[in-house]
């Protein structure tokens, strides 16, 4: 079987299909992602083949251009209202990539394409060759279905103009949340176990023992962007709120050039250069993160309980899904982030109260018994 795999340009939207990717070459099947030059380093850094198509995304640029002096993002974007139409800038990134698509995809002629759950282009390949298509959620998952239903209109006209009646379902959408994690109102998709991959990379010096005289160990990863989008105050308060909360070590992730910005940090905090975030929980109690799909997937499958600081998009659905798991703490206002009492109040609470701590450990447990992605890729072969 060969499969094609196609995904929107950021590499944090890549990575949650990179273990089925993994399932399908094991099982001898011949893997090819394709994606803009944003992807490129993420596609080879997992072990993949990939070809590269059309110009860069810089979709971090075009995030930090919508943002004046000391904004962030949670200012300008916020929580995001009901999807009701399909975003110009991806009908323009349809017209800049597609053709370039429907080549290769001739060329490699391909028995399935796999692609991420907001990948439309992938839709309208699947139907031009007449092969299914299968869309895999990062997570929690509020955008795939209202954003679908919004691109049947906006790219209407250009699925006319290849023969089609308009845009295609996906044949299948692979869901990675455990029961009790997804939205109600999200429309029902295949289980596939979550397996955390965040990158490839290595454990820093001493992580990977289980910190010292019992301290207990709490990991702040905000992504790859926080920091980028002004996002340096609010690391700041994250951790200042720290200070005081004794018997607790803070591993926080944050690149060599934002430090001094950010200043004297409370002793029983430590600053590590950014790290695959599986590599770091093994050891941990707690972690305290932007509500990204990633982050908030791989905590899950660790069974942690999360403080969730979401900044835009999915991770307000992630925040709001996990907490009313009671596997998380959700500030989801600018108000309550900036809050030193309520960060340090709620921190406690995370690693005092059992009830994150018990919601989190029972979605692990779902989660694990969901079928994995090699049972998935055998689905596949079996259904093509």
């Amino acid at each position: 079987m060969r499969a094609l795999i196609v995904t929107t340009p950021v590499p944090t939207h890549f990575m949650p299909l990179v273990p089925l990717g993994w399932a399908l070459r094991a099982a001898g099947h011949d893997v090819l992602v394709t994606g803009q030059p944003d992807i490129m380093t993420a596609v080879r850094s997992a072990g993949l083949g990939g070809v590269s198509v059309g110009e860069w995304f810089h979709v971090g640029e075009r995030m930090r251009g919508a943002l004046n002096d000391g904004e962030r993002a949670i200012d300008v974007f916020g929580r995001p209202e009901p999807v009701t139409e399909f975003p110009q800038i991806w009908v323009d990134h349809s017209d800049s990539v597609l053709p370039a698509y429907l080549e290769l995809a001739r060329a490699f002629r391909p028995d399935v394409i796999v692609s991420d759950a907001i990948e439309c282009n992938a839709l309208i390949l699947g139907g031009v060759l007449g092969v299914p298509v299968v869309q895999h959620r990062w997570g929690v998952d509020p955008l795939s279905g209202p954003l679908r239903a919004a691109a049947r209109t906006a790219l209407k006209d250009r699925c006319e103009r290849l023969g089609l009646d308009g845009l295609p379902d996906p044949a299948q959408l692979l869901d990675p949340c455990p029961p009790g994690l997804q939205l109600p109102s999200a429309e029902p998709g295949t289980p596939i176990r979550y397996v955390p991959y965040n990158g490839g990379g290595t454990v820093p010096p001493g992580l990977e023992r289980a910190p010292r005289d019992g301290l207990r160990r709490v990991v702040v990863s905000l992504g790859v962007r926080t920091l980028a989008l002004n996002g340096v105050p609010h690391v700041r308060r994250i951790l200042h709120a720290f200070d005081g909360l004794d018997g607790t070590e803070a591993l926080v992730t944050v690149e060599e050039r934002y430090r001094d910005e950010i200043g004297p940090v409370p002793d029983q905090v430590r600053m590590i250069e950014p790290t695959p975030l599986n590599l770091l929980l093994h050891h941990c109690a707690a972690v305290v993160h932007h509500g990204g799909s990633g982050t908030a997937m791989t905590a899950t499958s660790f069974g942690l309980p999360q403080l969730v600081l979401p900044q835009l998009a999915d991770q307000f659905a992630h925040g709001d899904q996990l907490s009313a798991a009671g596997a998380a703490i959700s500030l989801d206002t600018a108000a309550d982030q900036d809050d030193p009492e309520l960060l340090a109040t709620s921190l406690k609470t995370l690693l005092t109260d059992d009830t994150p701590r018990e919601g989190a450990r029972r979605l692990a447990r779902h989660m694990a018994r969901m079928p994995s992605p090699t049972d998935v890729a055998a689905d596949l072969a079996r259904s093509v």
